[in-house]
């Protein structure tokens, strides 16, 4: 189920996000828009505090519909699936893993301490709350002061906050780049810029699969925020399928497909909450070969749907399993802005791929600072892939 993502994200400062909480899990990566409402940066926030996705199939440049929620569900959310253990051996294991972003020519973490982060987006230098850099900056102070937008005001993940601009007024979007795919950077009130770069890790995992595989490849991304993670696998010849509950959302994805140029790729922009939107492809005998979720801690969706992470994780993984083609590629999950551990995403991956082979491999999201060289932890993943 997605929901404004820019909840789940901004309590550990991550995600990008909109005026609005864009997915209302996005508060976090890549999502999502308001999105991520601080994901701590990467591609999607549905659930996060910017509301996401809308649902149509429509072939890349077709207008997005709204999907009618009147069956099979009851008012305000979903029947409660019934879970059982799976039977089988259970996949092989690799962890932890760490899964890192070094600076580069389109994004850069500058330095971080003080509960900040100093970071380098295309043209940008931006300063935006971090509450996991609990170190000193190594950085002078001149080079904090010589900055184009600083995020300030409400940080609460519930608040909207504000920017302010040193230097001169700046727009709502700007130009970026990743890996030579065009997009708009965006200042959002949840401290998100549109973008979570750690999650560039996943998407040239996923680009090499699709690519490696040599045949036609289905990829659905729940919690899609603004698209990054959609272009990415298009770009490598898939075919994806982009959800999020929050429709604003999903106009910045659509607006970041026409400035990669890829507007003739087969991308359906869907706006629906992500949990019901499974159902109802497990019903209808859908299936894919990739599947990407990074839902929020918590969300509501575009119907009042409440989302709690602990709670419905694990009958959305389930269903995600159940809606795999017979020749799966991968599975990957992320979260963002939880107190846990990722072997408890780990345990919950290798259950519900009991007997399916392949392995599971889990461990942190980090970005390296260009600085000092310290590693600051985004989120915690767990995938399934195919081997």
């Amino acid at each position: 189920m997605k929901f404004t993502r820019d909840k789940h994200r901004d309590k550990s400062g991550r995600r990008d996000g909109g005026t609005q909480p864009p997915r209302a899990q996005d508060d976090r990566r890549d999502k999502r828009p308001e999105r991520k409402a601080e994901r701590h940066q990467g591609q999607k926030p549905a659930l996060r505090p910017e509301p996401k996705a809308q649902r149509r199939e429509n072939r890349a440049p077709q207008p997005v519909e709204q999907r009618d929620e009147a069956n099979a569900e009851t008012k305000g959310g979903t029947a409660q699936r019934v879970l059982t253990r799976r039977e089988g051996i259970l996949p092989a294991e690799k962890l932890p893993l760490i899964l890192e972003v070094a600076p580069n020519a389109d994004y850069a973490l500058l330095d971080s301490g003080n509960g900040q982060k100093l970071e380098q987006y295309g043209p940008y230098r931006i300063v935006r709350p971090e509450g996991q850099a609990i170190w000193q900056p190594a950085l002078p102070s001149k080079d904090w002061d010589r900055v184009d937008a600083i995020f300030t005001g409400d940080t609460d993940e519930e608040g909207m906050g504000r920017w302010r601009f040193p230097r001169q007024p700046l727009g709502e979007t700007w130009p970026m780049k990743h890996d030579g795919i065009d997009y708009f950077g965006r200042f959002t009130s949840f401290r998100h810029v549109g973008v979570f770069p750690e999650q560039a890790s996943h998407w040239d995992h996923m680009a090499r699969l699709i690519e490696n595989t040599r045949r036609p490849v289905k990829v659905l991304n729940l919690f899609g925020y603004t698209g990054l993670a959609s272009l990415v696998a298009a770009r490598a010849g898939a075919e994806v399928t982009h959800v999020d509950a929050s429709k604003k959302a999903i106009g910045w994805a659509r607006e970041n497909q026409e400035m990669a140029g890829l507007g003739n790729k087969p991308i359906r922009w869907i706006v629906d909450d992500a949990m019901k939107f499974a159902e109802r492809e497990e019903r209808r005998g859908s299936r894919y070969d990739i599947i990407l979720f990074d839902p929020p801690a918590y969300g509501r969706g575009p119907k009042g749907e409440v989302w709690q992470l602990f709670e419905h994780l694990p009958a959305l993984t389930d269903i995600c399993r159940s809606i795999l083609t017979p020749k799966p590629l991968a599975v990957v999950l992320t979260a963002y802005s939880i107190r846990s551990s990722f072997f408890a995403t780990h345990a919950l991956m290798r259950d519900t791929f009991a007997g399916m082979g392949g392995r599971v491999e889990s461990g942190e999201l980090i970005i390296r600072e260009q600085s000092a060289g310290r590693a600051l932890s985004t989120s915690l993943f767990s995938r399934w892939v195919s081997t």
